[in-house]
């Protein structure tokens, strides 16, 4: 087995890093207190094929694979993980729409969306509905026209921001069975908007209530089968969850970066704080915590990858180890850092604020657990 990255991979890397560097890095806390993301960051990021990274080469997309797109997700993720999640989201949608809609949806939302010409968002979770997915209750009612959606969706990053809506919703009877997966575009007939959500972390992205108030959709924005919409929409899911990983170990490295060149400043006492061994060791301690939840991401994108039987379980596995990791660096960087770590200019804390989002959402990390110990029963036979 090797370890190493291609060539292509740390370029991959690199071109990703670099333009977070220039393009985000130095904008991040003044969209954050603006509570949104300036419209020409993604034409930028199309340009580098950032707007459909797993979509196909014959649907417009890089075409590239999972492991190269948690590349990318780290790498701009240091520079904030609230605008490289929302993009992941994109992302997300995107790969759905490649694999399972028809080629009517494909050219009117998915083209201008590899483009970053169309954002989109993910629309599954309920005010009454979280981890039990399947039991949501917005519904699509079939018409000569097409559907006449009503319910309303909760936390949905880019709401009202966003310019379509991938939603899953009950064409049929109760259970996953009954969901399938429509297309709202923004300014669609019945679709409203809550009120920004005053968040803890994530507050450069625009989240909202999406509300379906005997909202018309076309038939033909149907993605895929009805019935088959809770299918699609966990198959996103693995891959989503190796994104929101990758987003929690780039701003855990930033975090790390920050602090080794923090104590390499800092005096107490007569001499730099990483003089102490106490503080080398923790210093150690993080470096291990980080490299091994970053192999063990890799490992679940290449497992996805090649449609390995277990991977949703090892996707699963690494999602929860990632963020959970990712938070605990961040957090440790923080108190290194002393008082300073507490105070905006640092950056810091912003970071610790970012990453606690990820244990709870693309599924919460008790799913995931439930996910893994499902999983090993099972193989138990």
């Amino acid at each position: 087995m090797d370890f190493a990255l291609s060539e292509e991979q740390v370029a991959i890397f690199d071109m990703a890093r670099d333009f977070g560097a220039e393009h985000i890095a130095p904008f991040a806390r003044d969209w954050e207190a603006e509570g949104t993301i300036p419209r020409d960051l993604w034409p930028k990021l199309a340009e580098l094929g950032f707007g459909g990274l797993y979509v196909s080469e014959e649907a417009g997309g890089a075409g590239l694979t999972r492991l190269d797109a948690v590349l990318v997700f780290e790498a701009l993720s240091m520079a904030c993980p609230s605008v490289a999640s929302f993009l992941s989201i994109h992302n997300m949608c995107a790969a759905m729409l490649d694999k399972f809609a028809g080629d009517d949806v494909k050219a009117r939302i998915l083209a201008p969306a590899v483009q970053l010409e169309t954002v989109l968002s993910y629309c599954l979770t309920e005010p009454g509905s979280g981890s039990d997915a399947a039991a949501l209750k917005t519904r699509a009612e079939r018409t000569n026209e097409g559907y006449v959606l009503n319910g309303s969706k909760a936390f949905i990053s880019g709401g009202g921001y966003s310019d379509a809506y991938v939603v899953m919703c009950r064409t049929g009877g109760p259970g996953p069975k009954g969901i399938s997966t429509l297309v709202v575009e923004a300014g669609a007939e019945g679709l409203s908007f809550g009120g920004l959500e005053d968040k803890m972390g994530w507050r450069a992205q625009p989240t909202r209530q999406v509300q379906f108030d005997d909202c018309r959709v076309p038939a033909g924005n149907l993605v895929g089968e009805e019935g088959q919409g809770f299918r699609y929409a966990m198959n996103g899911l693995d891959g989503g969850r190796l994104n929101i990983a990758a987003c929690s170990i780039g701003g855990a490295q930033a975090a790390l970066d920050a602090t080794l060149a923090y104590m390499g400043e800092r005096k107490a006492f007569g001499q730099r704080l990483d003089a102490f061994q106490a503080l080398q060791f923790r210093l150690a301690d993080l470096e291990i915590e980080l490299q091994a939840a970053r192999i063990f991401l890799r490992q679940a994108a290449w497992k996805l990858d090649r449609g390995a039987a277990d991977a949703t379980k090892f996707c699963a596995m690494a999602k929860a180890f990632a963020t959970e990791t990712g938070s605990r660096v961040a957090d440790q960087c923080l108190q290194l850092h002393g008082g300073y770590g507490y105070l905006a200019d640092y950056g810091i804390e912003k970071i610790v604020r970012d990453l606690r989002v990820h244990q709870i959402l693309e599924g919460t990390n008790e799913i995931m657990r439930l996910i893994t110990a499902r999983t090993l029963l099972a193989e138990r036979g």
